[in-house]
């Protein structure tokens, strides 16, 4: 049947003729084709055969039935080809490269054979189409032998994963820090407390997960599976394989498959390890084995970067959710003060690795993944900030229905002190945190009011320089100091209250001053507190010792009407008061505690210059009317009786004997 319009099929016929003229002669140039440009060549190739068959069709029956013939001859050959496998046991790829290559061009060729009958359009029943359905069958039975051979090679083909060449179990023998063993009422806690060390800012590392050597023939069946519309089967089929690989890295990372119920009741020392290794193993996994999982899937899919992208966030979410399972159970648990270390190492960890997730999943095939992993990082966050403010309660609201044995410093200066000093290694993390819950004000509760600006720095206010994680600890030490104040109430006398004060303030300002915190909280909070204790020093002495100093003053010492006249009797009676005053203290002070040694020398040498020195003067000013044998106690026999004084552990002097 004739154009309706011959001059338009003409011009047509022309146009398509240079551009086939422009085609050959790119070809011709030599330059590399793309793999997009040769499948659609090599398609439009086969539309050219069919339109050539077609043509010898209509010029002659007699040759197209020699062409269907033939065609008929090629597929039978294939059918045998195919069928010869499926009887065997052995692998087509294991059998060498060369039946591998045999397999997979007969194969190849039966899709091009449907392609030639398909564009024949044949007729039902007709012998074309019996003919079509036949190279269907083959290309379904090779389909799925390939896709068995794919797998086959994929599981047998893995690479082992070394763990000691990215060890994290070194530190897993370490002792377990005391964020894992102390609270507030454990006495023993010291100076301790330290972070996981866990490497920041490592670089990725791109292992061979496969068998480099096979790559090319994953890549051949890939190809041939997706030409021959067999894409599902293809991806399904390497998603499964790769996706148990992941799972399989997990387990190496000892990371478990535990659901938030079980999370929430485990015990702290099981679930504090748990943490540990999951924030090692996240680094790992993420820097290691995503980042080789992404490549491998780049080098089979590579010339379809959707289908690489689907098939690789496909393979990794089940391992990537079993990840941020755990975290979620930690976010959504209770705000114990001694998880919040261990929930910064979560917290900076994902924060680590977040430009690598978002690197791996950068479009919508991933944007799930994405978004999960920021949602749960966001949590984890939250759950950082109200453990940290819960800790500050927890601070405030601590209360003692005992006083502290002995004075000393109290198991929750220590540690808050030593907590706090090792959150500043998380200071980027907290500033981040905690600047939409910032302090306004110092409220350091504990400064009396005619001293709270004695050391202003020039009328500047410190508060508008400090970072939001300094402003909270400023306001923590404040809540510490206003405990603390609570506490020395507990006391009897009034002078262990003032020791109590001064070993604890001075613990403080020691803490600041040997670590990082001295640049957060500053000189001037240094020198207020040094001042602070120094000042309970004094109260102490003179809680102690002021009444005992006035039974060594003259005043009252004098008969009655004569004022120069000593009463030796009096004078007796002053100095026995003196000795028992002096023995009580000494009986009960021993056993009172200033633990750092250089604090206690200092207010024992204060001590010795007051006591032993007015002692010394007394007795030397009124040697004359005072018998040796009242004279129970020689300067130095009180001055190395100073030296027992603090030490913890009570004695007497009722057993001394001068020699």
């Amino acid at each position: 049947m004739g154009s309706c319009n011959p001059m338009m099929e003409r011009v047509e016929e022309v146009k398509l003729i240079d551009a086939a003229r422009l085609i050959l002669k790119e070809l011709e140039s030599g330059n590399k084709l793309s793999a997009e440009a040769t499948r659609i060549l090599e398609d439009l190739g086969a539309r050219l055969a069919v339109m050539v068959k077609i043509d010898e069709t209509r010029d002659g029956e007699e040759d197209g039935n020699e062409e269907l013939s033939d065609m008929k001859g090629r597929i039978d050959s294939i059918h045998d080809k195919v069928m010869t496998w499926e009887v065997g046991q052995s692998m087509i790829w294991d059998s060498g490269p060369d039946e591998a290559k045999e397999y997979l061009k007969a194969v190849d060729e039966v899709r091009r054979l449907i392609e030639i009958l398909e564009g024949l359009n044949p007729a039902k029943n007709s012998e074309e189409h019996e003919l079509l359905r036949k190279a269907n069958d083959v290309l379904q039975t090779s389909m799925a032998r390939v896709e068995e051979e794919f797998k086959h090679m994929l599981v047998h083909n893995r690479q082992n994963f070394e763990p000691e060449r990215f060890s994290f179990r070194s530190t897993e023998e370490d002792v377990l820090d005391d964020s894992s063993r102390f609270s507030f009422g454990d006495e023993s806690v010291d100076d301790s407390i330290q972070r996981d060390s866990i490497s920041r800012g490592s670089e990725v590392h791109i292992m061979d997960v496969i068998n480099p050597n096979v790559i090319p023939d994953l890549k051949n069946i890939a190809k041939l599976m997706f030409d021959s519309n067999y894409n599902n089967e293809c991806t399904q089929a390497f998603i499964s394989v790769r996706k148990d690989a992941l799972d399989d890295c997990l387990y190496i990372l000892e990371v478990e498959k535990t659901s938030i119920e079980d999370v929430l009741k485990m015990e702290w020392a099981t679930l504090n390890s748990k943490i540990r290794r999951w924030a090692k193993a996240l680094k790992i996994f993420v820097r290691i084995h995503l980042a080789s999982e992404k490549s491998l899937h780049d080098q089979i899919f590579g010339q379809n970067e959707s289908v690489a992208s689907f098939c690789f966030a496909e393979s990794s979410k089940a391992s990537i959710l079993q990840l941020l399972n755990f975290a979620e159970a930690i976010a959504v648990g209770t705000h114990q003060p001694e998880k919040l270390l261990r929930i910064l190492d979560m917290y900076e960890v994902m924060v680590d690795v977040t430009p690598d997730i978002e690197s791996f999943y950068p479009d919508e095939h991933g944007s799930y993944l994405r978004t999960e992993f920021q949602d749960v990082l966001t949590r984890v966050g939250d759950c950082v900030t109200a453990t940290f403010l819960d800790f500050k309660n927890a601070v405030g609201s601590n209360v003692s229905n005992a006083a502290f044995p002995g004075g000393g410093i109290h198991h929750l200066t220590r540690y808050v002190m030593n907590y706090i000093r090792t959150l500043i290694e998380y200071s980027c993390s907290l500033n981040t945190l905690l600047k939409d819950h910032a302090e306004d004000h110092d409220q350091d509760s504990s400064s009396s009011p005619d001293t709270s600006n004695t050391f202003e720095d020039d009328g500047i206010n410190e508060n508008s320089c400090l970072s939001p994680m300094g402003l909270h600890f400023r306001s923590l030490m404040s809540i510490l100091e206003s405990n603390l104040k609570e506490k020395s109430r507990l006391y009897k006398e009034e002078a262990l209250g003032h020791l109590f004060l001064m070993n604890n303030i001075h613990y403080m300002a020691e803490k600041v001053k040997g670590s990082e915190l001295r640049t957060l909280l500053g000189d001037n909070w240094i020198r207020k507190h040094n001042w602070k204790f120094q000042q309970h020093a004094m109260s102490y002495e003179r809680s102690t010792w002021s009444s005992i100093l006035n039974l060594l003053r003259d005043d009252g010492l004098h008969h009655s009407g004569h004022s120069g006249s000593i009463s030796r009797t009096l004078l007796k009676d002053r100095l026995q008061a003196f000795y028992t005053a002096f023995e009580e203290i000494y009986k009960s002070q021993t056993g009172w505690s200033i633990p750092n040694s250089q604090l206690c020398e200092d207010l024992r040498i204060s001590m010795s210059l007051k006591v032993i020195q007015a002692y010394r003067t007394f007795v030397g000013r009124h040697a004359n009317n005072i018998s040796e044998k009242y004279i129970k106690y020689s300067a130095d026999d009180l001055e190395n009786f100073l030296l027992d004084l603090f030490e913890g552990s009570p004695r007497s002097l009722h057993s001394f004997h001068r020699k």
